[in-house]
């Protein structure tokens, strides 16, 4: 017969039963041995007997007090003990410091995680395999208007009635995104669309978290740009077209030997007036390009405005031409700002003025102070533009009668001009507008804080490059 070399190893259980069976055992038999010797084998059996019954009670006592602990295992109340008991005990402790250490390393791990998705500028929303929430970020309530406290385990289906969104969800195709437009009101009331891209991400134990992401102003810059470069090109198409025409015509005559001095005079008056359009539109764009750049530096200098506004004036009545009435009232406040872009955003208000007013019309340009504030108001006695207008007038290209605005040549960039330069000098513009019979036309005006008026120029004027 062969015997395992390895007995199979004894649980701490039956080591703790074997051993204190051996110490009450030796302990009872030793002093059993003593009173036997001292008072015959009676007492030495009863003496045996009280220790064994001793130590039974010891060891309930222990129990019961670690019976006790149990109910509320806690470092403060752990029984203490010496012995077999306190080996015990103290595996116990640690057992439960550990466990403590444990616990509160996961609270810190659980804490961190909730910070750190809380601060995500994208929201999250964590669900079961029942699409029931189980936490969503700050960003994620914004998004879809749902309350972390109250909604919790409440099915998102219920909360978020968007048929695409649950045809997506039930598709649980991860990993491809869906592109959503949601109505919200802003602070005023007033309905606003919103634009989100959602995407299911699997994990965990059949758990996902849907990710949702606001793209509303990227939509609305990309809406911004393709209207930007479809503008572009229908600007540029025109007289790019009268020049490719005349060019034909010319050549096509001077081939055939046709070609008269009238023809030719009127085709290079066509073709110098295309040129000079396209010319202004390029002058524009690149100057609205310089305004945009975060990196070009504002160049301040004090303006002398009223001597600026006066020869705005003059320039203007040389475009009208005597068919419309200008009065020009300047206060003798000076500006602090860049000259080149105060006079191209002056000069475009007063322009538009003219090239919109009819003939017989009244412009009238002010520079003043209201409640010590300097403003630039151009008001003119023109037709008057529609309300629904009036809130996209400083877009790009953007024309209340595109036919009207190309016959007096503009390149629709005016006013988003003036905004970005007043922008940059932390002003705003104000347009009111009336279409009445009685009292019509429109008044433009450009207001800049009270930091940057002065009343003189204390030294030479620098103008910006």
């Amino acid at each position: 017969m062969i015997l395992p070399s390895r007995l199979p190893p004894v649980s701490p259980a039956t080591k703790f039963l074997l051993v204190s069976l051996l110490r009450v055992g030796a302990l009872a038999a030793f002093v059993g041995g003593v009173a036997t010797l001292a008072g015959g084998v009676g007492y030495g059996v009863l003496a045996g007997a009280l220790i064994v019954f001793a130590a039974f009670g010891y060891y309930a006592w222990k129990l019961a007090q670690l019976s006790d602990w149990l109910r509320e295992p806690t470092a403060a109340t752990l029984p203490d003990a010496d012995g077999l008991w306190g080996d015990v005990l103290i595996q116990l402790y640690r057992m439960l410091r550990d466990e403590r250490l444990s616990r509160q390393s996961l609270a810190d791990t659980l804490s961190r995680f909730q910070q750190a998705a809380s601060a995500l500028p994208d929201g999250a929303v964590m669900l079961d395999n029942a699409y029931n929430i189980v936490w969503l970020n700050p960003t994620a309530e914004t998004h879809w208007d749902i309350s972390r406290r109250d909604d919790r385990m409440q099915t998102i289906t219920y909360l978020i009635r968007y048929p695409e969104f649950i045809e997506y969800l039930n598709a649980r195709q991860y990993g491809v995104p869906l592109t959503m437009k949601l109505t919200r009101a802003d602070v005023g009331g007033a309905p606003k669309e919103l634009v989100f891209t959602v995407q299911l991400v699997p994990f965990g134990d059949e758990q996902m978290l849907l990710l949702s992401r606001d793209i509303t102003e990227y939509e609305r810059l990309e809406t911004i740009r393709r209207d930007f470069v479809a503008n572009v090109s229908h600007e540029l198409r025109t007289p790019i077209t009268v020049l490719s025409g005349f060019l034909e015509t010319m050549t096509t005559a001077a081939t055939a030997g046709t070609g008269s001095p009238v023809l030719l005079e009127k085709a290079l008056a066509h073709m110098s007036a295309q040129a000079a359009r396209m010319q202004r539109l390029v002058e524009d764009l690149l100057t609205l390009s310089r305004l945009e750049d975060e990196s070009h530096r504002l160049a301040e200098a004090p303006i002398n405005v009223p001597e600026l506004v006066h020869a705005l004036a003059a320039e203007a009545e040389q475009l009208s031409n005597g068919r419309h009435t200008i009065s020009v009232g300047a206060a003798p406040i000076w500006l602090i700002g860049n000259r080149d872009e105060i006079t191209s955003a002056f000069s475009n208000l007063i322009t538009n003025a003219v090239r919109y007013t009819p003939p017989g019309g009244k412009i009238d340009v002010t520079w003043e102070l209201e409640d010590g504030a300097p403003l630039f108001r151009v008001a003119d006695s023109g037709e008057g533009i529609a309300p629904e207008h009036i809130p996209r007038l400083t877009e790009r290209f953007y024309r209340v009668d595109r036919g009207r605005s190309q016959a007096t040549g503009g390149t629709g960039l005016g006013l988003a001009i003036v905004k970005h330069v007043l922008m940059r000098h932390g002003g705003r513009l104000e347009i009111k507008s009336s279409r009445a019979v009685n009292e019509h036309g429109t008044q433009f005006t450009a207001r800049f804080p009270i930091a940057r008026a002065c009343a003189s120029e204390p030294r030479p004027q620098a103008v910006a490059a």
